[in-house]
């Protein structure tokens, strides 16, 4: 599920932009659901000095629901803290990084893992090591040792990572974007050209990932393990969110100071939901409200801008309207 860059608000503030969500029983661990939180749109590996790292002043959210409603009944909360071992240098690393402790490493980044549910937050474990980003065979020669190594089990048994990632999901961002283009169909495009193969737009580019490995058990209404797939107890909703202080101050020397009640400001559980659904002068506001109030735009969903627009773009290809669930688009040329 995913949504980069999606609003124009967030679209400022990539460090608690959502980019990716997936969640699915874990194929590694029988009875284990895993999760995946991305944030922080389009990384660029070599973005040194100041490599790409969690945000401090953000609360990331993995949001669980457990009895088919819209609202939460349980979150893992993590909160993060960057921490300079030497003032004096202006450099991420004075060397190579050998093991998440070398004093090679300067910027370090450490987080804590706690679970919410029914009003309590319970701190799970505290100064969790992230590992640094991979930046290059001098600098990080072993990297996938070092971020080995910050896979953290917690006393509790969940089984966490954050850190930077390989940016996993695949969209053609040069094409789409430029009116609505498919590569391989750009010849029936309005403003026809040569059939090409689609493009990796994120290839090459990071992301920072909230890894969460959990017992079934530990997410199910009544504490138990479902066996039946169609059981209403083995069905759990999943969305992560990112928010921020209410009220920010820029004191004279530059400090920033943060106070005020926590405000969601991204949101991330339907693959492309706000992307290319939610109009831009709502997309703002759809990130900050909670999927309690989604029917606002349950109108959106029925009739989608883009189903209007490719007929146009894409003449012979004729989306049904309302869109519903047994209303597929049907196309009348070979699409």
């Amino acid at each position: 599920m995913s949504s980069h860059r999606e609003a124009p608000g967030i679209s400022k503030d990539p460090v608690a932009d959502n980019t990716d969500l997936y969640a699915f029983v874990s194929p590694d661990k029988s009875g284990w659901v895993t999760i995946l939180a991305n944030f922080i749109p389009l990384e660029l590996p070599a973005g040194g000095p100041n490599f790409f790292e969690f945000g401090d002043d953000v609360t990331y959210d993995i949001n669980i629901s457990n009895d088919r409603s819209r609202d939460t009944d349980i979150t893992y909360r993590f909160r993060f803290e960057t921490v300079l071992r030497n003032d004096d240098t202006f450099l991420y690393n004075t060397g190579p990084i050998s093991s998440l402790n070398d004093p090679n490493w300067n910027r370090r980044q450490f987080y804590s893992v706690s679970r919410v549910e029914g009003g309590t937050e319970t701190v799970l474990a505290n100064d969790l090591a992230c590992p640094p980003v991979n930046i290059g065979p001098r600098s990080t020669p072993n990297y996938d040792v070092l971020a080995s190594a910050a896979i953290h089990t917690l006393k509790s048994g969940e089984v966490v990572f954050a850190g930077q990632r390989n940016e996993g999901f695949f969209v053609d961002l040069g094409s789409i974007f430029d009116l609505g283009t498919l590569r391989p169909f750009e010849n029936l495009h309005l403003i026809p050209s040569a059939a090409a193969a689609g493009v990796d737009g994120t290839r090459g580019f990071n992301v920072h990932t909230i890894a969460l490995q959990v017992r079934k058990r530990l997410l199910t209404k009544d504490g138990t393990m479902p066996t039946d797939p169609a059981s209403r107890k083995a069905v759990i909703g999943v969305r992560a969110s990112a928010s921020r202080r209410s009220a920010t101050m820029l004191e004279e020397g530059g400090d920033v100071v943060e106070t005020g009640p926590w405000r969601q400001v991204s949101r991330l559980g339907n693959p492309l939901f706000n992307e290319v659904i939610v109009p831009m002068a709502d997309k703002d506001r759809w990130n900050h409200v909670p999927p309690s109030r989604d029917t606002a735009f349950a109108k959106y969903v029925a009739h989608p801008e883009l189903a209007g627009l490719l007929p146009v773009l894409y003449p012979g290809c004729s989306p049904t309207s309302p869109r519903t669930r047994r209303n597929e688009p049907t196309c009348k040329r070979s699409c």
